[in-house]
């Protein structure tokens, strides 16, 4: 679980003394636990997960049971990595098998009313509106999407998404660099 841990800092660009200091822990216990040279409680667990903006579950439900074959190329249904972000009425599910890859491939889930809030990143972003209706908004400019519309922008331009329909809306993501 260390190396878990390890990898979602990286990608996240935080430094160890950020999500030390971010969970509540020293800098050498972040240190021992991304080695697996320390125990690593529950509640520890929970705080560098609320650091890190992902539930605890997402350490569990990853690509492990895959074949050594499959683990690196494939993403089995059942074995998607789930992110819920409390408040938002957003879900995300990752289908990429690795993070360390040059793009990540998600599944958004977009509750009737949501909306992501506007950001930006480094990197592009392209999608699919697979179910539902959803807003688009790309520095400042409003695009309404239709089930089967796609797009793709540069994700350094302010962005935010949002449902306004009355089913979840279902998108599929793809980020470069990965972000998750």
């Amino acid at each position: 679980m260390g190396g878990q841990i390890r990898e979602l800092r990286k990608i996240k660009k935080l430094t160890l003394i950020q999500l030390a200091q971010a969970a509540g822990i020293s800098v050498g216990y972040l240190s021992q636990i991304e080695r697996n040279q320390s125990k690593l409680p529950i509640g520890v667990l929970k705080k560098l997960s609320d650091a890190l903006g992902v539930h605890m579950n997402w350490f569990f439900n990853g690509n492990l049971q895959a074949t050594a074959d499959e683990r690196d190329i494939i993403v089995r249904k059942a074995h998607r990595r789930r992110l819920t972000f409390t408040g938002l009425g957003i879900a995300e599910e990752l289908l990429s098998p690795n993070l360390a890859g040059p793009l990540e491939l998600l599944l958004s889930t977009i509750e009737p009313g949501a909306d992501s809030g506007e950001y930006s990143h480094d990197g592009n972003e392209a999608g699919i509106l697979i179910a539902g209706r959803l807003d688009l908004w790309v520095d400042g400019k409003r695009f309404e999407l239709e089930e089967g519309d796609s797009f793709s922008f540069s994700s350094t331009s302010q962005h935010r998404c949002a449902n306004p329909g009355t089913v979840p809306a279902k998108v599929v993501w793809v980020i470069t660099p990965p972000h998750y």
